[in-house]
This record gives C-alpha cells, structure tokens and sequence, in this order.
C-alpha cells in the first residue's frame, strides 16, 4: 500500500486528522515507537508552562504529515514518485525515535560522558530493533531510513534531507507549531502551509519562491522568540539545569549513559530517570547532591536566576565561554568562593543553539534559495541571509549568560555574580 491509502487515522490537535499508511501504522504500533509517548517534548518546561504536556510521539507524527504534504508540494516540481513520498515520511515519524528520556537534557550528558547523540542512538534504534523488520517488510532498507532522517548524503536528492532537517524543515515547522500551542503563547505560530507550497528545488536542494519570502522570515523571528519565550525562559532553564546536573552526579552510580545495552536504554523514559535519581541512597555527598536535585525538580523548588548578562559573542572571550563548559564551570567556582558558597552552589548556564537553524548538512543556513517566476520562466537567486534586514538583526545566538544557585544562596551569590562581571578585566581571573 501507498502513503495515499489510509490503514490509521490520528486526530491531532495542530493539523486535524492525520492519515497513517500500512507500514506507518505498523512503525506506530511498535514498542519502540510508542516508547516516545513517555518521552515529553519540552522536558522541564512544563513546570513553567503547565500545558508543556507533549511527547515526541505526536512530534514526530506531526513531522511525518508535514513531510507528506511537502513531497505532494514537489512532487509537480520533481521527478519524486510516491515511494519517494513514503520514504520521506517514515524518515519523518523515525527522525527522532533514538531520543533519551528529557530529550535533548539527557543528551547533553550523554555527548559530555560518552560522545554519543540521539542521532546515533537513532541509527542504532533502526538497525537492532523490530523496526528493522517491519521496515524491511514494506521493501524498505533502515540504512536509506537513517540516512535520510539524519541528513546524511545517500542514493536519495539532497533535498529530500532538507525537508525532514534543513533550516526550513518540517520538524521545526512543527515543533514550533506544537510548543506553541502547548505552553499558550503565541510566538511560534506560523503559516507553515505557505512555506510548504512554495517549495521549488535547486541543484538538488531546497529553494523558496520568493513571493513566500515573507513567510520565511516570520518563520525564523518565531523561532527566534520561542527561544527566547520558553525554550531559553529563565524558569524552564533553571528546572532543566538542576536536572542535568543531578543526572550528571549520579550517571557513574546508575549508568544512565551507558548506552552499549540497547533494550536497556530503551528502558529510560522521564519518569523512570527521575524515579531513579529520587530513590538514591544519599550514601556520598554526590549522590546526595543529585537526589536533593532531582527532588528540587521534582516539587518545582527551583534554583533562581541571580545574574542576568546579554553579552557580544563576537569578543573572543565571551566566545570560549559559550563554547567551553570547562571555563563555565571555573566562573561558577569563582564566583561560588567570592560568595563564600560550596562550589556546587553555582551553574553558570548559557544557550547553545543557534537563532537561525542549521541546514540538513548541519551547518549554519547563510544562504537562501529564491526562486522568482515570470513570462521568461523560472529566475533562480542565491541570498544571504544576512541581506534580509529583519534576519540578519538575529543571526547568531541567543547571546545570554546566566547565573544560578539555591534560594538560601541567593542574596551572596548575586553579589558576587555582580561583583565578578562588574569589574573590569574579569576574564583575567580565569585560566584560558
């Protein structure tokens, strides 16, 4: 059967009634599938955002139609057929069926510990797991699954990974869409139907009519300020970085990250880490450290944001800051000593995703596509981003450095934040 032909149908509340194919429902119905629904999208943002109920599930559900209605968009541009299209749509649904529990939190520990990311833990889902089986029994390989859904080049047109994890993607389409809906505001709405319908492709990858020019520009400012609003929102880091931080002390005695048993870390989903890291045996200050946390998080008793900066990345300084956890952490000590606070009292937290997103090859999107259609024909024009004004006013990262530490530190921690970034020449105090 043809993604055209309905085995399933899922009502959504972002895109109405979602059509899932025969091997679409069967992907679904795996265990290792329906694991994602224990799995929420925004990891802690619910404490801030009650509503940030959402899993990866209904995420990468919405990202397969979405995927769908952009292959039936070229589909009249293209040589894509409507394998083309099914192939696109499982690499959708599966794009992130390799994510540990707290999404992206968990994989922050597990890059800093093991060097290993969702996107490998994908790979290793679709190879050693039944959906290799059911896969192979729809007459598709999970080598051209993993290759499309994690931007790889393969046999496939480049723009086909494009759509599923370029800079105008379906899986940002709707993420933005659904994050938006669930927390309540209004930022990352956006018509995501006009982008889709005015897809064209160039060279084998994706290009934009330029009448939806506009489009795209309200697609990245909502980004810009979802991150701004809830992803980065002071409250949902402060939940988010006492949870890393506790999954970090414990990781050794529990072995969160060791991810060489493969059913084993398909076992972890939020609450069966959060229950772990509650139930641990305060036998060492560490474990101690990170249980208190995790029951911080738990009972939203939450460390407070007690230094604010927006800084310029562009100094060399300030750069190794945001990219080096090592010389974040000498901040904190210090700061934590001019306190006169343990040195565990202190987080130094900054963003680390770009404001404008990477292209499927995972590179920064400097350049845009535009097509423009006349009585001559198609007019093909390469831009810089950073030609558009509204664009390139937030190109970059979100450039905010934060300080964070328990109520009862708050009052000494504040002071000396202020007082260690106040003085002039601060970045001497650290070893570079």
């Amino acid at each position: 059967m043809g993604f055209t032909t309905a085995a399933a149908e899922i009502r959504d509340p972002i895109h109405g009634y979602i059509y899932a194919s025969e091997v679409e429902k069967r992907v679904i119905d795996t265990a290792v599938f329906q694991r994602l629904r224990r799995i929420r999208q925004l990891a802690g943002a619910h404490l801030t955002y009650p509503g940030a109920q959402h899993s990866r599930f209904e995420h990468a559900v919405g990202a397969m139609h979405l995927s769908g209605l952009s292959g039936l968009s070229l589909m009249s541009k293209t040589a894509m057929t409507e394998d083309d299209i099914q192939l696109m749509r499982l690499a959708a649904l599966l794009h992130d069926v390799g994510h540990g529990p707290f999404s992206h939190l968990f994989e922050e520990v597990m890059t800093e510990k093991r060097g290993v990311t969702h996107e490998d833990m994908t790979e290793r889902v679709l190879k050693q797991t039944e959906l290799k089986d059911v896969l192979s029994s729809a007459g598709y390989t999970s080598n051209d699954i993993a290759d499309l859904a994690l931007g790889r080049p393969s046999n496939k047109p480049q723009f086909m990974n494009d759509v599923i994890g370029g800079g105008l993607s379906v899986d940002i389409m709707d993420y933005l869409l659904r994050d938006s809906y669930f927390t309540g505001v209004e930022y990352g709405k956006v018509d995501v139907h006009r982008i889709i319908n005015s897809y064209e492709v160039m060279n084998d990858r994706l290009a934009v009519d330029s009448a939806a020019l506009y489009a795209f520009e309200a697609f990245i400012i909502a980004r810009y300020e979802m991150f701004k609003a809830v992803y980065f929102h002071r409250t949902v880091r402060a939940a988010e970085i006492m949870l890393v931080r506790a999954m970090e002390l414990a990781d050794d005695f529990l072995g969160l990250t060791d991810a060489s048993d493969l059913n084993y870390y398909l076992s972890l989903t939020d609450e069966v880490v959060l229950s772990r890291l509650l139930n641990l045996d305060s036998k060492n200050r560490q474990l101690e450290q990170a249980k208190n946390l995790a029951a911080g998080y738990a009972n939203r008793q939450l460390w407070k944001c007690v230094f604010e900066k927006t800084v310029h990345r562009k100094d060399d300084f300030i750069q190794r800051i945001f990219s080096q956890k090592g010389i974040r952490d000498q901040i904190a000590s210090q700061i934590a000593v001019e306190g006169g606070v343990g040195v565990d009292q202190v987080l130094v937290d900054v963003p680390t995703t770009p404001s404008v997103p990477f292209t499927s090859a995972r590179e920064s999107l400097d350049t845009l596509v535009l097509v423009t259609k006349g009585a001559e024909g198609r007019r093909y024009q390469t831009i810089s981003v950073g030609e558009l004004p509204l664009v390139s006013a937030i190109t970059g990262f979100v450039d905010i450095l934060r300080v964070y530490t328990p109520a009862e530190s708050r009052n000494r921690v504040e002071t000396a934040a202020e007082s260690f970034f106040g003085k002039e020449g601060f970045m001497t105090k650290i070893s570079v």
